[in-house]
């Protein structure tokens, strides 16, 4: 366990230089130009004017001074980058020398680098079948390893998926306008459109929402060839395939999940990417917050 814990740490440290690297000298101001999670805030009542909005006029002050006051806003300098990341029993999976859960970490470090260089807060919540950890929305260098950390080494009492917990969880904690990165491969019984639908619907109109779907390339390709057998990490069982026909199905359901996700995402309004392991995944952000630029 603890030469575990040391590799961690290593890796920890090693994804820190390489994040810090890309947010200094790639992102720059791309990173606040794009999200939307800006929003107002309270900043004072001064006297009512001819033409300001009647709807800003604060009531309660305008009856104990007699007197026609409205309220203030300034736009907020300060956003909150919150991480959900699916810590089920797919994350262990990788064929190239990465697994899925290694990939959402590298991933959860460019944004809460950015967050940190910008003297945003960034939080972290991690969900099987249920909320597993919850990490409240901080700053700093020291919050933003702790994230890290937890993503590589946190081990969850489920194996199975479902987000709606999650999803549920995080409307109760998070504060309008939050920027909501759901990082997870979307992959499951339980990520059928039908029962995430609601759940999903109401976190676009409270947050910026962006989903982040990581794949292995194996995930991909459907490249198989003979007999081969899978553990299955969610129902820990081992189970055996004809390659050939288990290709032909696992392309025919993809394409159809994919394009019913694509729907439910295109009429939330919601941008998304899509990151393989051993591929891009800086390059892939980057065109996300260039895609998001006003």
């Amino acid at each position: 366990m603890e030469e575990r814990i040391r590799d961690i740490l290593k890796e920890v440290r090693q994804i820190e230089i390489e994040s810090k690297k890309v947010v200094n000298t790639l992102f720059g101001g791309e990173y606040k130009s794009s999200f939307k999670g800006k929003g107002m805030e309270f900043h004072e009542v001064r006297d009512y004017f001819i033409g300001d909005d009647i709807r800003n006029i604060d009531w309660n002050v305008t009856a104990r001074m007699n007197h026609p006051f409205v309220k203030r806003f300034v736009e907020e300098r300060e956003l909150t980058i919150f991480i959900i990341a699916d810590c089920s029993g797919s994350g262990e999976f990788g064929t190239k020398k990465e697994k899925k859960k290694d990939l959402i970490a590298r991933i959860a470090a460019l944004f809460a680098f950015s967050a940190e260089k910008n003297n945003d807060k960034a939080g972290l919540l991690m969900f099987s079948d249920k909320v597993e950890h919850y990490l409240p929305a901080a700053k700093g260098r020291r919050h933003t390893l702790h994230i890290i950390r937890d993503i590589l080494l946190f081990k969850g009492e489920s194996k199975k998926t479902d987000p709606v917990p999650a999803m549920e969880f995080s409307q109760g904690v998070l504060r309008h306008g939050s920027i909501v990165l759901f990082i997870s491969d979307f992959l499951g019984e339980k990520f059928n459109v039908d029962h995430i639908r609601m759940p999903l619907s109401l976190m676009a109109k409270k947050f910026d929402l962006i989903p982040i779907i990581v794949r292995d390339p194996l995930e991909n390709e459907f490249g198989i060839n003979g007999k081969i057998t899978f553990f299955d990490a969610e129902i820990e069982r081992i189970r055996m395939f004809d390659g050939k026909e288990l290709t032909k199905k696992l392309k025919e359901i993809r394409k159809a999940r994919d394009e019913e996700m694509n729907r439910l995402f295109n009429i939330n309004g919601l941008d998304r990417i899509e990151i393989t392991s051993g591929e891009d995944y800086v390059g892939s952000i980057h065109r996300l917050f260039q895609k998001r630029l006003p």
